[in-house]
Formats: structure tokens, sequence, C-alpha cells
């Protein structure tokens, strides 16, 4: 059995943060990184920065200045693809192949705009359908396949998912239509949550705290929009997870904290 050690962390791109992601990989020595909205397109993205760290396998799909996802590993990736989600055109997703039949897809699900309405909102229409499609693509996974999703959903599925699901009811991440739309998502191909996992309900698990908050430690209200799931063959392979919450505090960080979990294969 080899031991792997994953990070998925929305950068709020890439080139603005390398600093980060150095001070990443040296103080927590991931095997692959699993990035979204790197905001850059693939000729310009520094793969270069990652080959010198040891990750010499990039996946990236990325686009100007909007988006983008990338794998970058120390172990050797193949099959690499992306989906055209919703036929936009924009770059939310990138899969690759792992060792032991493993295939790992990296998403980036839009946010949906500040209106919950799909008649009122073409944001939060193109979020709802692009949970539909991920519906029917899981729905079509064979049941003993072994996959890894992970990535920015941007969806806070749990009561304790979030720092007030009372006030939180007509906030786009956590009305009840995402909700529900996401525990769909999952039943389709029976999706386990990692995170929860080892961090069973009611207990407060969040990711994503807004700039807003002047400190946003002491005021702490913070949503789980970042997920990692595993095909039901995968479930026993999780033997790790924790939510990196001190990044959040480096210097020009993102608002989101990167997700750290390990496997075996």
């Amino acid at each position: 059995m080899t031991a792997i050690r994953l990070i998925t962390w929305n950068i709020n791109s890439v080139r603005a943060r390398l600093d980060l992601v150095d001070r990443l990989i040296r103080d927590y020595h991931p095997d692959i990184l699993c990035f979204q909205e790197t905001k850059v397109q693939d000729h310009m993205f520094p793969g270069d920065f990652f080959t010198e760290r040891g990750y010499c396998h990039q996946a990236i799909a990325g686009q100007k200045s909007y988006n983008g996802v990338a794998i970058l590993s120390r172990i050797g990736l193949e099959d690499i693809d992306r989906q055209d989600w919703c036929g936009k055109g924009d770059a939310r997703h990138i899969e690759a192949g792992l060792p032991g039949g493993i295939k790992l897809h990296n998403f980036y699900v839009p946010a949906g705009g500040d209106i919950p309405d799909a008649a009122l909102n073409d944001k939060f229409a193109h979020k709802l359908q692009f949970l539909d499609e991920m519906t029917a693509w899981s729905g079509q996974l064979a049941p003993d396949s072994r996959n890894i999703l992970v990535g920015d959903l941007n969806i806070a599925p749990y009561e304790s998912d979030v720092w007030s699901h009372k006030q939180l009811l007509k906030v786009v991440s956590h009305t009840p239509l995402e909700c529900r739309k996401m525990m769909t998502l999952m039943a389709a191909h029976d999706w386990s949550d990692v995170m929860r996992n080892f961090v069973p309900e009611p207990q407060r698990l969040y990711s994503w705290w807004s700039y807003r908050a002047k400190d946003w430690q002491a005021a702490d209200r913070g949503r789980r929009l970042d997920h990692v799931w595993t095909s039901p063959a995968l479930k026993s392979a999780m033997t790790m997870m924790t939510v990196l919450e001190a990044t959040r505090g480096w210097q020009k960080p993102s608002d989101h904290a990167p997700v750290m979990v390990e496997f075996s294969v």
C-alpha cells in the first residue's frame, strides 16, 4: 500500500499566490495539488515553478482571467481529459488517472451570483444546469469504479457547514434548492463525503471566509464550499482529512483554505 497526500485549494489566482504555494509545499509536502480558480491561460501557466519542486506531471485547463483548474502531481498522471460542462467553453473541470485504477476529478462549480432565482439570474441558472449535468454524469459511472472528486463546489449543504443556517437560507450556496441538488448529485454515484466522514455533523466545518470581515478568525463566519468525495470502492482508502485553516491568515491569502487528505492505494 502507498500513502498519497492530496491538497485541493481554490487559490484565487495561481500566479498571484506562488509564494503561498511555495510555503504550502514546504509545510505540508503534498504528493498532488488540485487548484481551482487558477485564472490563467494554459500557455501562461507557471509550469516550470511546479516542475522545479517535483510536480513534473501536470494537467491544466485554463482561460484568461477567470475560472481554471489544474492538477500538479509528483505521481504519474494518465488519460488526462476535460469536459465542457453546459457548453460554455469555460475551464471548470480536469481529470486524470492515478495508480490503482483511480480517476481524479477536479471541479470548479459556478458560484451562482447573488440572486437565488434562475428566472432572474443567469448565473444561478448556469449553476443549476451544471449540477444537473454532474448528476447525470455521476449516474453513468460504474458502481465499482474508483473515483475521487475534489474541488470548490460552491455549496455548503449541511446546517453545520455554515455559520448561521437561518440567516443563510436565502443566500446563494446554502439555499434549500442548492442543497437538495447536491444531495441528488451525491446519491447518483453514492459518493462518500470524506470531510464529513472525519468531522461528523453537527461539528462546525468551514473552508471559506469572506474577505469582507476585518478579522475573519474572530468573526468565524465561514462556509464549507470545498469538498472531497470518493466512490464507494474508495471510501475505506481515505485515512486522514484536515482543513488548513491557518493558511487563511497568511499574507494576501485566498478566501478559501486548502483541504488536505491522505489515502492509501
